[in-house]
């Protein structure tokens, strides 16, 4: 099947890209890496009037640390990710998930502002950024604002993202020398995950983030199963899980399913956070 027809325009600045917005409207998609959007035309699950491609904007690329503070531009692609010393340095979590996305030539081209602005729940870039307490820098023509991950992804492919705003960048505190792991489940390798988990340590007292995916309509923190595993139960952490998440039925397989895989993946998590 081939698209529906399309207008196209680049754009080079980011003034340029709220011009396009202003003029087009809802009927406007942006272009990024295009990994998941163009295969949504090809099926024509998405049909939009205009696509705005933002690659030509250099002010949504780079990665920089500065006060302590990791910023990733929109625009850096996954191989890049998993390639910069300061990732590497100040979130490993995100170095560690590259590996499980897809394949090597879509991670050439996807981003990370695509990933986390399409909010698959079924992703791991979007939990990696609820595991790290990430802020998205959301950009318009009247500035920047911040938006802490918890509250950015909103529902199925839907976020906090206004129709006049465009994903920049996402600023992450550093966590250098913190223990880290991704486990994921998938039929094979580059599939999406059955059930994913993006767990961070914090500094010595300060708890653990489990950060799910493939589990519901947006990646998820399980608060009472984090408690549990930071006071060493961790039979107690799986059996919390019980009444945190709540996993569709699909053609995987029943909720029964993902609830034994999401146990199974916690205590993996576990000794590995333990054995960092």
């Amino acid at each position: 099947m081939k698209p529906a027809p399309f207008a196209y325009a680049r754009a080079a600045s980011l003034p340029e890209v709220f011009d396009l917005l202003d003029r087009h409207g809802e009927s406007a998609r942006l272009l990024a890496g295009g990994q998941s959007l163009v295969a949504a035309l090809n099926l024509r699950l998405s049909s939009p009037g205009i696509l705005l491609d933002i690659n030509g904007v250099e002010a949504l690329r780079g990665i920089g640390f500065a006060d302590g503070v990791l910023r990733i531009g929109a625009l850096t692609r996954h191989a890049e990710l998993g390639a910069d010393p300061l990732v590497a340095r100040h979130a490993p979590l995100l170095a560690r998930a590259v590996p499980h996305i897809a394949h090597a030539a879509i991670r050439t081209r996807g981003t990370i502002g695509g990933s986390l602005a399409l909010a698959d729940p079924a992703a791991e870039l979007p939990a990696c950024a609820l595991a790290l307490d990430a802020t998205l820098v959301l950009a318009s023509r009247g500035g920047e604002r911040r938006v802490a991950a918890v509250d950015f992804f909103q529902g199925l492919y839907q976020t906090a993202l206004r129709g006049d705003e465009v994903l920049a960048a996402v600023e992450i505190a550093s966590r250098a020398g913190q223990a880290c792991t991704l486990q994921e489940l998938a039929r094979r390798h580059g599939d999406y995950a059955i059930v994913g988990l993006a767990a961070q340590a914090g500094p010595p007292g300060a708890g653990v983030a489990l950060a799910w995916f493939g589990v519901g309509g947006t990646p998820l923190r399980t608060p009472r199963a984090e408690a549990a595993l930071v006071a060493g139960d961790l039979a107690g952490a799986q059996a919390a899980l019980a009444g945190e998440i709540d996993p569709p039925a699909d053609l995987h397989g029943p909720p029964a399913l993902r609830h034994h895989l999401a146990r199974v993946l916690l205590g993996r998590a576990a000794a590995a956070l333990k054995g960092h």
